[in-house]
């Protein structure tokens, strides 16, 4: 009994070859093996010959896009597996290959005549220790490709080309010619493949989009500096991948700033801190919008209070402070930015500095804003 839901003939794959060499690569070898059993073959030196172009590989394997094709193809080559005489399939579209079997009674019966060996006046087969000379790697420069992308290809170019048997007049012009056309290929691959990455552990946001904080926005530079840190580790641990972080860091700085400058509006008359004080529900937003566990600042509020408390010292904004103080020990625990140990960073971590008898004095928005000694 046939299932609907198998249109079609449904390719076989040992399970012991796939354990062996790869499944993606049993895969491609039984669809290659179907494939000489059905299709016209050349022999040449006791080795069945194929061919197959972009139509019969797109047919035969449409789950796999031509680097997927390109890859599995070369795995197999490397494995001892395949003998390739076609250019990698990303750039000739074409897939020539032989199974890695000499059979010389078939070589012996059907040979095969080398092809395409077409011959005009001052051209030569390519030797098979062929380099490109000073020149032509010169000329490849000038198209900004790295000199190792180009001794990767080539020998892939001089096997393709003594396999073919064809003669040209410059091996150089047609080096070029295949260089430059794979490394536009590569670009455009690589561009496609890594639109979406995830955030580096030194990634900063761009030119562009501190412009649009610091000059549109008129956020202030200290603040959007001591976001980044923390932006970074959030989605480090999230290990999310995209196309758009600068974008997702604007609307994180935006949403931080609008929290704290409302947080920071009423500046009242300095109080001296109270016993049974606890952070506003601001204080909260605020390092929910930072990332910042809120057990975290919970295990900081004891300490806090005690110091502040033996300080006697006055201030306007508890909230403001208490802030300042999570976000310094959580950069110093996750080692976000190098911290000093200047008396003012200890002084804002709620360590006073041995020695010390001056007092703190209060400051007015504009100093606090602009106050960046807690984040080191």
């Amino acid at each position: 009994m046939t299932s609907s839901l198998v249109p079609e003939k449904p390719i076989q794959v040992s399970p012991s070859l796939a354990s062996t060499i790869g499944l993606e690569e049993a895969t491609m070898l039984s669809i290659l093996d179907d494939l000489a059993q059905h299709r016209q073959s050349q022999w040449r030196e006791g080795y069945q010959w194929l061919e197959i172009d972009q139509t019969g590989v797109a047919k035969h394997m449409p789950f796999w896009n031509d680097y997927d094709v390109q890859r599995i193809s070369r795995s197999l080559r490397d494995k001892g597996i395949l003998l390739l005489a076609s250019a990698p399939y990303s750039s000739s579209r074409v897939l020539q290959f032989a199974f890695n079997e000499r059979q010389q009674s078939a070589a012996k019966a059907a040979p095969a005549p080398r092809t395409h060996n077409v011959v005009t006046p001052g051209a030569s087969l390519i030797p098979p220790n062929w380099q490109p000379s000073d020149e032509t790697l010169t000329r490849i420069a000038q198209h900004n490709i790295p000199e190792a992308f180009v001794r990767e290809q080539l020998p892939e170019f001089v096997t393709y080309w003594r396999e073919s048997g064809e003669s040209h007049r410059s091996w150089g012009s047609k080096f070029l010619q295949q260089i430059v056309r794979k490394w536009r290929e590569h670009e455009t691959f690589l561009g496609s493949r890594d639109q979406e990455s995830g955030i580096g552990a030194h990634w900063r946001p761009s030119h562009d989009a501190l412009e649009v904080l610091i000059t549109h926005a008129n956020i202030n530079r200290a603040f959007v500096e001591d976001a980044i840190p923390e932006f970074v580790l959030y989605w480090q641990e999230r290990g999310d991948k995209s196309r758009t972080w600068n974008s997702k860091f604007i609307q994180h700085v935006r949403r931080q700033w609008a929290r704290f400058t409302s947080a920071l509006a009423h500046d009242t008359e300095p109080t001296r801190l109270p016993e049974n004080w606890q952070p506003g529900k601001d204080v909260d937003d605020i390092l929910r919008l930072a990332n910042i566990d809120a057990d975290f600042a919970q295990q900081l509020l004891p300490e806090f209070i005690l110091f502040w408390r033996d300080s006697n010292q006055l201030h306007t904004s508890w909230n403001t402070k208490f802030l300042q103080h999570v976000k310094y020990h959580w950069a110093k625990r996750h080692a976000l930015t190098p911290y000093s140990l200047s008396p003012q960073a200890n002084a804002h971590a709620g360590q006073q500095p041995p020695g010390s008898t001056s007092r703190t004095r209060d400051r007015s928005i504009s100093e606090q804003l602009t106050d960046r000694s807690w984040a080191y």
